[in-house]
C-alpha cells in the first residue's frame, strides 16, 4: 500500500494502492504509520506508482460504508494530512500524475513540490463533489496556494496543468518525467543539509498558526454532520456516477 525505499540517504515513500491511490481509512492509517517509522530519516520524498499521484478520497468506499464509515474516516484522514504537514524533517512531493482533491492536499502538505511535465492535473474539487474541507485540508491549502488564487481555487474546483499550478503556488517547479525522482531526491538532500534542529524549529514556527487552526472540535462536528447528511451522500453518489460514465 505504501512502499518504502532509501535513495542517497533519503526515505522514498511510494503510494501504491490500487490504480489511483484512493484514500480509504486503511490507506490513511498506513501512510501515517509509515511517517512514524521513518522519523529518523534525514528527509522524505513522497511519490506514487502508476500514472496518478492520488485521486483523493475513495468515494466508492465512502458510499459503501455510509455515515458510520464517514464518522470514523474523517479523523483518520485529518490525522494523515497533519502528520505529513508537521513532519519535522524535509518532505518533498514528486507528483508523478494527477493529484486531485485529497491527493492535491496531500501533495501540498510537503515542503517542496515538483510535478512531472504533462503528468496530469492538480486541484481541489471538494465543493464540486459536495463536501466541505476538513480543517486540516483547508489550512494546508491556505499555506500552499498563492493568496490571490486561494479562494478561487477552493470555490471553483478547477484542476490545473503543471505550469498553471506553479503560478498558483500548488507546485514549485515542473520537471521532465524521467528526471522527477532524481530532482526530488536532490531537493530533499539540499534541505536535509541544513542544520536539522534549526530546520525543524523553523518549520514548526511556520506551520504553527495553521496547526493551531486545525484543532477545532466544533468545526469538525459541523463538517462531519454535513458529510454524513443524506443529501450530501446523494450528491457524492451522483458525482461518482458521472465520473464512471466519463471513464
Amino acid at each position: 500500500m505504501i512502499e518504502v525505499a532509501e535513495q542517497d540517504g533519503v526515505a522514498v515513500l511510494r503510494l501504491a494502492h490500487g490504480k489511483v491511490n484512493a484514500m480509504s481509512m486503511e490507506f490513511c492509517e498506513a501512510l501515517t504509520a509509515r511517517f512514524a517509522e521513518i522519523s529518523s530519516a534525514r528527509a522524505v520524498v513522497m511519490t506514487a506508482t502508476g500514472r496518478t499521484f492520488s485521486a483523493g478520497v475513495d468515494l466508492v468506499r465512502l458510499l459503501e460504508g455510509g455515515a458510520p464509515y464517514v464518522r470514523k474516516f474523517l479523523p483518520v484522514l485529518s490525522e494523515m494530512f497533519a502528520t505529513v504537514f508537521s513532519h519535522p524533517a524535509p518532505v518533498v512531493a514528486a507528483i508523478n500524475g494527477h493529484a486531485i482533491a485529497g491527493g492535491c492536499v496531500l501533495a501540498c502538505a510537503a515542503d517542496k513540490r515538483l510535478m512531472a511535465r504533462d503528468g496530469g492535473r492538480i486541484g481541489v474539487t471538494e465543493l464540486l463533489v459536495g463536501v466541505p474541507f476538513p480543517p486540516a485540508a483547508m489550512e494546508i491549502m491556505r499555506c500552499a496556494a498563492a493568496p490571490q488564487f486561494f479562494a478561487d481555487a477552493i470555490f471553483s474546483g478547477t484542476t490545473y496543468t503543471p505550469a498553471e499550478a506553479v503560478a498558483r503556488g500548488f507546485v514549485h517547479d515542473v520537471v521532465e518525467p524521467q528526471a522527477l525522482l532524481e530532482r526530488a531526491v536532490a531537493a530533499a538532500k539540499a534541505l536535509a543539509a541544513l542544520p536539522p534542529k534549526a530546520f525543524a524549529l523553523t518549520k514548526r514556527q511556520i506551520r504553527a498558526p495553521a496547526l493551531e487552526r486545525m484543532q477545532s472540535p466544533e468545526l469538525d462536528a459541523t463538517i462531519a454532520q454535513i458529510w454524513t447528511a443524506p443529501e450530501t451522500l446523494g450528491r457524492v453518489r451522483d458525482y461518482v456516477a458521472r465520473t464512471l460514465r466519463k471513464s
